[in-house]
């Protein structure tokens, strides 16, 4: 129960205009394997509108695949396909980015790398919402930290922590 709004925008009635403005990320993503990364993109790109191939280029520089952009999604690791839905959500250059388990299932080089991007677009004024089960990358990362346990907030915390402890 209850209404959500998104950058000023009444979800669900203002929905496809708040969409424009927010970028969005699950823990398995999943693409068309027989495409490559830039045509997943690009694809994914017409459905809110246009990008540009420098857009396409941008990301997956981001998100350390642009060696790879031309290769077949379906040959992609795990952790690979990872960072491509963490390309897929930054393609439109959203205002807000939710994040779902972003660092899951990637090598510590992997998990530094996202952490080390989450904070960049941080620091140029993207709203990035992340949840996720690993309080060391909370730590290093987060300015606000809520805890919801049952559809509850147990705890918030504003401020970044030298040391997160869990007291709720």
């Amino acid at each position: 129960a209850g209404h959500a709004e998104v950058l000023g925008h009444q979800v669900p009635r203002n929905r496809r205009e708040a969409l424009r403005h927010m970028g969005g990320f699950v823990d398995d993503p999943t693409f068309y394997g027989n495409m490559t990364a830039r045509r997943n993109l690009r694809m994914l790109g017409r459905m809110n509108g246009e990008v540009t191939e420098n857009r396409i280029t941008e990301v997956l520089e981001m998100v350390g695949l642009s060696e790879r952009g031309q290769s077949k999604v379906g040959g992609y690791s795990h952790g690979m396909r990872q960072r491509l839905g963490i390309a897929a959500a930054l393609v439109h250059d959203p205002d807000l980015l939710i994040l779902d388990e972003p660092s899951s299932a990637l090598d510590p080089e992997g998990r530094s790398d996202v952490l080390r991007l989450i904070r960049e677009l941080k620091q140029r004024g993207t709203t990035v919402f992340f949840s996720t089960h690993i309080i060391s990358d909370v730590e290093r990362v987060c300015d606000t930290v809520g805890i919801i346990a049952g559809g509850t907030m147990r705890l918030e915390v504003v401020g970044r922590p030298a040391r997160f402890q869990s007291t709720w």
